[in-house]
């Protein structure tokens, strides 16, 4: 029999890595769904290999909605999500009145600066972008409020502006206080910036979304952040989230123990090039 830890409801587009109790049908298996955006979630089977072996199904279910998988997970329509960054989470919590909690880190993602109609090289040496980029050019953002606020910082760290400290990773184009190159910075949807480039002249792309697109982070992009820095790698690392009060759930951290392995960052490295990088303590 199969035992689930949540009422699947929400719409999906999915389901992947369905497993199967025993082969004689006696044996309980334990359903964990879990929440994600993007179809780039090759470590799942790694994890889903494993944890079948100890009775434990994983269920991918997917969302093409960046807030749709912690209403999902806060509603118990889920059991766990994985999707977010730690600042993600933090202000859908303080915004929505969210009862969620950490279960533990996966990956970071770094944000990416791609030429549009500009021609820098991308051999140069990536530690700053002044003298590259121009007065006059117009540089393409996502518009919604973490990654756009993530793009000004990435601005700021290859010296083309400064942003109000205060505001830090949730800054908006108007928390600028200063501009070292004289500059358009437009927001938009970030899902269409890759098919938008050549109307910028650069434009800061999150890796999902460049790889849909097959822009290399490793090859074509002109300026990559630093997201590894101890500054701030805490606030950008993607985690696993579920329920407050469930986070040491003993499956949970199971899965979280198989996920943060060698095996799993084989997989980042050789198949999503460069794109996630494993960021777990």
């Amino acid at each position: 029999m199969k035992k689930s830890l949540g009422l699947l409801t929400v719409l999906v587009l999915g389901f992947v890595l369905i497993g199967c109790g025993g082969s004689d049908g006696d044996e309980e298996t334990t359903v964990v769904t879990i929440g994600v955006v993007g179809v780039f979630q090759d470590q799942w089977d790694v994890v889903s290999d494993v944890l079948a072996e100890e009775g434990i199904e994983i269920e991918l279910v997917f969302f093409t909605e960046w807030h749709l998988p912690n209403t999902a997970l806060n509603d118990g329509e889920t059991d766990l999500n994985a999707f977010q960054t730690t600042i993600f989470l933090e202000n859908a919590i303080e915004t929505n009145g969210y009862e969620l909690a950490i279960v533990g880190q996966t990956f970071v993602s770094p944000q990416n600066i791609f030429n549009g109609r500009a021609n820098i090289p991308a051999d140069h040496t990536r530690t700053s972008l002044v003298g590259y980029i121009e007065d006059g050019f117009v540089i393409g953002i996502p518009d919604d409020l973490i990654n756009g606020g993530r793009a000004l910082k990435l601005l700021e760290e290859a010296g083309i502006l400064e942003v109000d400290p205060e505001v830090g990773f949730l800054a908006t184009v108007a928390d600028i206080t200063a501009f070292h190159v004289d500059v358009e910075i437009v927001p938009v949807a970030a899902n269409t910036l890759p098919t938008l480039l050549e109307d910028f002249d650069v434009a800061v792309i999150n890796n999902p979304q460049a790889m849909i697109n097959g822009l290399s982070a490793n090859e074509e992009s002109i300026f990559r952040e630093n997201s590894l820095n101890i500054d701030i790698s805490d606030g950008l690392i993607n985690v696993i989230a579920a329920r407050t009060g469930e986070e040491d759930n003993p499956v949970f951290q199971r899965i979280l123990e198989v996920y943060q392995t060698q095996a799993v960052a084989d997989v980042f490295e050789n198949n999503f090039d460069g794109a996630f990088i494993p960021a777990w303590e």
